[in-house]
C-alpha cells in the first residue's frame, strides 16, 4: 500500500507541487475519486478548484473496461484496440455514448450547482485524478483543459502503470506521478481506504474550496468588461433605421455571448429558444434574444423567408451589442433555428464578423447557398433523426462548408424537437460546442 486514503494522496502530491504555489494556477478535479485528492492540492497550493467531468465509456458487456471517454466541450476519446478487441459496433458505441453524455451533463449541473464553470484561459492547469488505469479519462480532460484554454497542463496523480504514462505525454505538458508500480491491476490496491467518494463529498469539496477563495458563484472572465453580469433586462436594439426588441442575459463571470436568431413565424419569446438559452447561461454563457423584424415587418410573409434582409439585421444587432458595457469583449457566437439558421452564417461569413461559433437546430442552412464557402466559423448542424428532407439539406449544406464543421443527429426527434428529451439533448450540444469555441478564445478576441 502506498496511501492511506484519498486525502493522505492529495497531501503527498501537493508536496510534489509546492513550487506551483503563489502562481496562477487552477486545479481540475475528476470525478468523482479525483476532487477530494485535487482539494487537498488546490488548498495546499492556495489555488481554485473546480471539476472537469469526464464520463468513461465502459464496453457493452464489459462495463468496467474502458473503450474511451468523454467530457464537456464534445471531447471525446475512443481507444480503437478495446473497441476492436470487444467487437464494438458503431451503434453500441453510440448507445453508450448517448447515455453517459446525459449522465456527464447531470453531474456537472449538480456538482456546481449555480457556480458558473471557472475560466482557465491563459493559466496553468492542474488535472488531477486519484490514479490512472486506462487513462482515457486523463486523456480526455486534459484535452478538455485544453479546449477551454489552459496555456499549461498538467496531469497530477499519486499512482499509474508505467506503460499507460508514456502516451498522456502527447495531451499533457508534464506529468507528476508519485508511484508507477510494474504489479498493477487497479488503482484501489494502492489504497488502504479506496471507499467510493460520493456527489455529496464532491459537491462539499467544491462548496468549501469556493468559500475559502472568495470565489463561490464569481469567476469573472479576463477578457469581459469589469461590468460584465449578471445582467438581465429587455433592451432596444438600434439595427440600422429600426429598432428592436430584444433580452440581454449575462451570468455573471460571463465566458462569451450567444445572439439567437429565430425561424420563421417565432420571435424572442420562442419556448424553445429560451430552454436553450437558458441551459446556456447555466453554463455561464450570454445569450441575446430579439427579434429581427418589427410588428409592422412580420406582416408581410416576405419578410420573414429574406435571408438577407435577416442576416443584415443580425450584423447590425451585433454590432449594437459589442458596444454594450456589460458584455464588451467577449468573443461571439450566433445560434439560429430553422430559416434563421440561413441568417446566421450569413451573417457569420461577412468580412470582419469575428464570429467565434455557430449552431444550427433544424435549420435551413441550404437558404445560405452562396455564402456557404465563405463560412469560417466553427459550425455545429443538429437535426432531427426523424426528419428526413431537413437531414439532406443539411448534409448538402456541410459539403459546400469548408470550415470546421459537425452534424449532429438527435434521435427520434422530428423538425421542432418536440418529442421528449430532444430538445433537451440538442440544448446540451449546443452549450458544448459554445463553450468548446468561446470559452477557449484567448483574450478579447472578439472585442
Amino acid at each position: 500500500m502506498y496511501f492511506y486514503d484519498r486525502l493522505d494522496a492529495g497531501r503527498r502530491l501537493a508536496e510534489r507541487l509546492a513550487h506551483l504555489r503563489g502562481t496562477d494556477v487552477v486545479v481540475l478535479g475528476l470525478p468523482r475519486g479525483g476532487v477530494p485528492v485535487a482539494a487537498q492540492v488546490a488548498e495546499a497550493l492556495d489555488a481554485l478548484l473546480d471539476v472537469c467531468v469526464v464520463r468513461k465509456l465502459g464496453a457493452p458487456f464489459q462495463p468496467e473496461l474502458a473503450m474511451g471517454a468523454i467530457g464537456e466541450g464534445g471531447v471525446r476519446v475512443i481507444n480503437d484496440e478495446v473497441v476492436g478487441l470487444e467487437r464494438v459496433s458503431e451503434q453500441e458505441l453510440a448507445e453508450v455514448e448517448e447515455r453517459e453524455r446525459a449522465e456527464l451533463a447531470r453531474r456537472a449541473r449538480a456538482y456546481r450547482g449555480d457556480r458558473p464553470r471557472l475560466d482557465i484561459r491563459g493559466r496553468t492547469v492542474i488535472v488531477v485524478d486519484d490514479g490512472i488505469a486506462t487513462g482515457a479519462t486523463a486523456k480526455a480532460a486534459c484535452r478538455i483543459a485544453r479546449a477551454q484554454g489552459a496555456e499549461r497542463v498538467i496531469l497530477a496523480v499519486p499512482v499509474a502503470p508505467p506503460d499507460r504514462i508514456v502516451p498522456l505525454q502527447e495531451d499533457a505538458d508534464e506529468l507528476v506521478c508519485l508511484e508507477t508500480p510494474h504489479d498493477f491491476f487497479g488503482v484501489g490496491q494502492f489504497y488502504v481506504d479506496f471507499s467510493q467518494t460520493s456527489d455529496a463529498e464532491v459537491m462539499e469539496c467544491l462548496a468549501r474550496a469556493a468559500e475559502r477563495s472568495g470565489a463561490a458563484g464569481s469567476t469573472l472572465s479576463s477578457s469581459a468588461s469589469s461590468d460584465s453580469g449578471p445582467y438581465d433586462r429587455e433592451v432596444e436594439i438600434r439595427a440600422g433605421s429600426v429598432r428592436l426588441e430584444g433580452r440581454l442575459t449575462v451570468p455573471a463571470g460571463a465566458a462569451g455571448i450567444v445572439v439567437f436568431a429565430h425561424g420563421s413565424g417565432s420571435s424572442r419569446h420562442s419556448p424553445r429558444n429560451r430552454l436553450v438559452a437558458e441551459e446556456l447561461n447555466r453554463a455561464g454563457l450570454a445569450t441575446l434574444l430579439f427579434d429581427l423584424l418589427t410588428r409592422e415587418e412580420e406582416g408581410d410573409r416576405a419578410n420573414v423567408f429574406d435571408t438577407v434582409l435577416l442576416a443584415r439585421r443580425l450584423t447590425d444587432t451585433t454590432k449594437w451589442l459589442r458596444e454594450r458595457p456589460e458584455v464588451r469583449g467577449l468573443p461571439v457566437g450566433y445560434f439560429g433555428a430553422s430559416t434563421g439558421a440561413a441568417a446566421a452564417l450569413w451573417a457569420a461569413a461577412e468580412p470582419g464578423a469575428r464570429i467565434c461559433a455557430v449552431v444550427s437546430r433544424g435549420g435551413r442552412p441550404d437558404l445560405a447557398g452562396p455564402r456557404l464557402s465563405a463560412v469560417t466559423s466553427p459550425t455545429l448542424l443538429i437535426v432531427g433523426g426523424a426528419d428526413p428532407q431537413v437531414l439532406d439539406l443539411n448534409r448538402q449544406a456541410q459539403a459546400r462548408m469548408r470550415c470546421e464543421s459537425r452534424l449532429a443527429v438527435v434521435p427520434g426527434a422530428t423538425h421542432l424537437f418536440e418529442e421528449e428529451g430532444t430538445l433537451e439533448r440538442a440544448a446540451e450540444l449546443a452549450k458544448d460546442w459554445f463553450l468548446s469555441h468561446l470559452a477557449s478564445v484567448p483574450g478579447a478576441a472578439a472585442g
